[in-house]
């Protein structure tokens, strides 16, 4: 694997984040500034592709692995949805409450 191809991976990584952080209403990273949001961002996207990744291909037989292609990223973005709100679920309901 080349640099080009670990830095197109964290792009895509955090564009899918950004998108699936978008698209969930009132996730719990929302909080979040500066460079915990976008780190935030790019692990939530990353974990997203492989959930992605693994549904499409593993589960449905979807898709291949040879190459980069719109329907891995349409199951990366799915992926990281499902990520930022089951993400989300678990942080609101296992958080401890602040005390005020």
């Amino acid at each position: 694997m080349d640099i080009g191809s670990v830095i197109a991976i964290v792009l895509l990584g955090f564009v899918c984040g950004v998108i699936g952080r978008a698209l969930v209403p009132n996730d719990a990273f929302r909080e979040m500034a500066g460079w915990q949001s976008w780190l935030a961002s790019t692990v939530l996207g990353l974990v997203g592709a492989l959930v992605g990744y693994w549904i499409f291909t593993g589960l449905f037989g979807i898709g291949d692995s040879d190459k980069f292609d719109w329907g891995g990223i349409i199951g990366a973005v799915i992926g990281a949805v499902l990520v930022v709100a089951i993400g989300s679920w678990a942080i609101k309901k296992f958080a401890k409450n602040k005390p005020a």
